[in-house]
């Protein structure tokens, strides 16, 4: 349970975009909330993101708040509360800072991260230990926040194949790493909205005490001009975890649905 939270925030984040768009498929007020369920019956908690505009020495941001919790009987043997913030550039999608705060079972991290992207290095501050690190960054590095929001403005799906893998650069702590997940074609699924036409991808994850293999996540997200993320399935070690938006609200752009 530890691994998947966080994880889960990451998968949304990732793979909701995919669609070069001449306007933004976002605005400040935009607000996601996602229903947790393991194998399928038992509720084990509930996810949010928020959008907001906001400005860094001048520039003008959003800032973007995700969270995640436990709920019912899974918080009574193992409580997770996880925050994750980023800003970054409302025109670039470049991020300027990005903060994580987690308590997962007891395990507890508080790190902020400064990115300066002229000289190419993060600035990592660990709060919870009181350690200050520079460390180098690749070009157009994204965080695991800024990364959905720089997707749904900057890739165009219809150049993706079905069964092609996409790439990005992530900085997440304090490492640097290539995302990687691939596109498995269009689909349309019940939701408690009504039938949506969906973009289907399986990212890759490390196989062993978490997930069964590396292939053990699927994701849906709206085909519509929001990308909105819809659904997640993992397989894990242990049963099984699903994430399902429940609410939405300050969409910018009509939420597509299908009507028999």
């Amino acid at each position: 349970m530890k691994a998947f939270y966080p994880l889960i925030l990451l998968s949304f984040l990732l793979i909701s975009g995919h669609s070069q768009k001449a306007e933004p498929a976002f605005q400040g007020g935009e607000w996601f909330r996602f229903r947790m369920s393991y194998s399928s019956w038992l509720k084990a908690g509930n996810a949010t993101l928020s959008v907001s505009e906001t400005k860094i020495n001048g520039k003008d941001c959003f800032h973007v708040i995700g969270k995640g919790w436990t709920t019912g009987m899974v918080s009574w043997f193992f409580k997770v509360e996880d925050q994750y913030e980023s800003y970054f550039d409302s025109k670039s999608g470049q991020p300027y800072k990005f903060i994580r705060k987690v308590d997962e079972g007891g395990y507890t991290k508080d790190i902020e991260i400064a990115f300066d992207h002229e000289e190419n290095k993060a600035l990592v501050h660990d709060k919870k230990n009181d350690n200050k690190k520079t460390i180098p960054i690749e070009q157009n590095v994204q965080d695991m926040v800024s990364a959905y929001y720089f997707l749904r403005n900057n890739y165009n799906i219809e150049d993706v194949e079905v069964g092609e893998s996409i790439e990005m650069n992530m900085f997440f702590d304090e490492e640097n790493y290539v995302f990687k997940l691939k596109f498995l074609g269009e689909e349309i699924i019940k939701t408690e909205f009504g039938k949506v036409k969906t973009l289907k991808f399986r990212p890759y994850v490390l196989a062993g005490r978490v997930f069964k293999e590396e292939e053990s996540l699927t994701l849906w997200v709206t085909a519509d001009k929001n990308k909105i993320p819809l659904k997640i399935q993992a397989d894990l070690a242990v049963g099984s975890l699903r994430a399902d938006l429940d609410a939405f609200k300050g969409l910018k752009h009509s939420f597509e649905i299908i009507y028999d």
